[in-house]
């Protein structure tokens, strides 16, 4: 996923044994790191590169969590009228920003061909420029999928959080209400307290020193317009949302219940 990921796990609160906490955040590692190299598009072995060369050809059968996933992409594709898209690697290639393992063509804003079969689990694309890019989507999946193995093993509080652009909480640290994570200077809510919620941030711009191109690109035509913060009960869903947003400029009538947006400044 080209970016890195932490897990800050409190000790010596007696309620989980510090040998338990560690295995617990080794674990969630070893799922983060499973999840990049099946959801990679610059890995020419993984299960993304596998569907990009395959599915114009024939469907390809998924696991139930990689199905949901692309089922969850489609969802904020169709809720957004078109700002999230997920076949949008071609158009990114286009900018001087990586290519793909399997070579894309077009330029993507094609969501509409992708097939998905919820009797028989598979992905098919309905023509043969489509190709699937999971970035904007991938970091939240990975951190509610770690999340879930440090529930599952009795971690109570915890911070996680992918290139510190994507964050999840369990609980709060001891002694607080919330973990306090800090967004910037551009608005008065320069801090949001987390508990058993996640948020995502998206910028258009952050990459622009290095590539000299935005990396989110309007599947519509264009260039995505704001600096927005998403934040909910799934890191999944505020990561895709925030790319939606940084798009749009507002919030549209599709916006998930439960969840809210901050827009911080325009890039532009």
């Amino acid at each position: 996923m080209g970016t890195r990921f932490e897990i800050a796990l409190p000790a010596r609160d007696g309620r989980v044994d510090d040998s338990v906490l560690r295995a617990a955040g080794e674990a969630a590692i070893d799922e983060i790191e499973e999840w990049h190299r099946r959801l990679s598009r610059f890995a020419p072995d993984s299960l993304l590169s596998h569907i990009n060369r395959t599915a114009a050809a024939a469907p390809v059968r998924l696991d139930r969590e990689v199905f949901d996933l692309c089922a969850e992409a489609l969802a904020v594709w169709r809720d957004s009228d078109g700002a999230f898209d997920v076949t949008m690697a071609p158009a990114l290639a286009l900018r001087g920003l990586a290519d793909s393992a399997v070579p894309t063509r077009g330029a993507g804003g094609v969501a509409a061909f992708i097939r998905l079969d919820d009797e028989h689990r598979t992905i098919a694309f309905g023509r043969d420029d489509v190709s699937i890019d999971f970035g904007g989507i991938a970091k939240g999946h990975a951190l509610d999928r770690a999340a879930d193995l440090l529930r599952a093993a009795g971690v109570h509080c915890a911070l996680l959080h992918g290139g510190t652009s994507s964050v999840l909480a369990i609980g709060c640290p001891p002694g607080q209400p919330g973990w306090r994570v800090a967004l910037g200077q551009e608005t008065d809510r320069s801090v949001i307290t987390l508990a058993d919620s996640a948020l995502s941030m998206s910028d258009p711009a952050s990459q622009r020193e290095f590539t000299g191109a935005d990396h989110i690109v309007d599947p519509r035509g264009g260039s995505a317009a704001a600096r927005v913060v998403v934040h909910g009960p799934s890191a999944r869903l505020a990561d895709a949302w925030t790319t939606a947003l940084a798009v749009l400029g507002h919030v549209p009538p599709g916006f998930p219940a439960g969840y809210d947006a901050t827009f911080l400044r325009s890039v532009h």
